[in-house]
């Protein structure tokens, strides 16, 4: 069950207020601090095997990039902050951010290469209000991994089935394609990754 905090605070407020080595994660959603759900051990496996296969990867080709272990990402809306449950960083823009060595806070979607939230009892908020705020701060790339298949018809179709969308920003707006069974997940970010949307559902099983 997700649990708000009911006082209305600003986005510095809210990283003032975030109380350190907390067993729950927040988030600010316009102006309310959201204490989110304890991720489920199946939520946290899937988290795992995502950044294992990605850091391999990144880590194979050499690529400028990290993986930290925490993030907020401040979009554009002045009472919003996120913290995703995977952000991939790029070392050669994460200069330009001027919270980053202070706060672990990016402004800038030139920051990350690929940003992923795993689906929860949540669902809506990373199908609808994420996927709105992570492109409109100009993340190039999002997945949704739905391992559940929780989300809404309108988002996933019916009947209702194991989903990862994948949101690339073309000229401003995110073009969605949707990877299920032994589909090859595709990412610009990492186009040579060998990964199935099967092989992520698995891991949740």
């Amino acid at each position: 069950m997700i649990q708000a905090i009911p006082k209305h605070v600003s986005f510095d407020e809210f990283i003032a207020w975030y109380p350190e080595n907390s067993e729950y994660r927040y988030e600010l959603h316009d102006g309310v601090i959201i204490q989110m759900p304890k991720p489920t051990g199946k939520h946290s496996q899937v988290s795992g095997f995502i950044v294992l296969k990605v850091g391999m990867e990144i880590y194979r080709l050499n690529l400028p990039y990290f993986i930290p272990k925490d993030c907020v990402i401040k979009p554009s809306r002045e009472e919003s902050g996120y913290e995703p449950d995977v952000i991939v960083l790029d070392k050669h823009t994460i200069g330009n951010e001027p919270r980053w060595e202070r706060e672990s806070i990016i402004t800038q979607g030139t920051s990350a290469r690929l940003v992923i939230e795993v689906v929860s009892t949540n669902w809506s908020d990373d199908y609808a209000l994420k996927l709105e705020e992570y492109e409109s701060v100009g993340i190039p790339e999002y997945w949704i991994v739905d391992y559940l298949g929780l989300g809404g018809k309108r988002y996933i179709g019916f009947p209702k089935q194991p989903t990862v969308s994948v949101c690339q920003l073309v000229d401003g707006s995110y073009q969605i394609r949707q990877f299920r069974e032994s589909d090859r997940i595709e990412s610009a970010a990492f186009p040579e990754l060998n990964l199935t949307a099967q092989q992520v559902f698995k891991v949740g099983e």
